[in-house]
């Protein structure tokens, strides 16, 4: 995988600071951490309602000393766009295109050397939808890791990391499950968000 702000001498230190002192000014609170068995993870990124959350989730993952990717449609990685995008751990994807996305990524965790987590939104898009993509929780499976619940909750102002689950194979209990813990977290946009669905 590519060198990363999370993986850069010297730059890491620095932002991780600034992360700290900016999610303080601003009134947030990062929470969890992640345990040693979820080192190589699945993290979904919900509710994902803004630009804001790009922002403000790599400052929460600075914060917590993750070494994440994240998934965004190809458009984001445009010239003069894309090498910054890949630095900021992005991974561009073409959802006009039949891949092996779900493939190739949990290929890529496993045969990571180091911690990695892959940071999948399960709504797929910004705009009001009203069901998840399954790409996160097969890639886990595939993969045999962990799901991370991971939130930014802007009503509370409070971001981070939830309980770890993994999958059992029963997608549909599953989501169940993972949508429970989501139900009352709020985006910035609310009313695009429904874990319920």
């Amino acid at each position: 995988m590519q060198r990363t702000i999370f993986s850069t001498p010297l730059i890491h230190p620095m932002l991780r600071t600034f992360s700290k002192w900016f999610l303080h000014l601003k009134g947030w609170q990062v929470v969890g951490e992640l345990p040693a068995e979820a080192a190589k993870s699945v993290l979904i990124a919900a509710p994902h309602t803004s630009n804001w959350d790009l922002p403000y989730t790599l400052m929460v993952c600075l914060v917590l000393r993750l070494n994440i990717y994240w998934m965004g449609k190809v458009q984001i990685f445009r010239f003069p766009f894309g090498p910054v995008m890949r630095w900021l751990g992005g991974i561009a994807v073409d959802r006009s295109k039949s891949n092996n996305l779900v493939a190739d990524s949990a290929e890529a965790i496993k045969a990571a050397q180091n911690a990695l987590q892959l940071i999948v939104p399960p709504e797929g898009t910004r705009s009001k939808t009203r069901y998840w993509k399954t790409g996160f929780y097969h890639i886990a499976l595939s993969a045999k890791v962990p799901i991370v619940l991971a939130f930014l909750d802007y009503e509370r102002k409070i971001g981070g990391l939830g309980p770890v689950f993994k999958p059992t194979g029963d997608i549909e209990a599953d989501m169940l499950s993972i949508k429970a813990f989501y139900a009352p977290i709020k985006g910035k946009n609310a009313a695009q968000f429904e874990a319920g669905a």
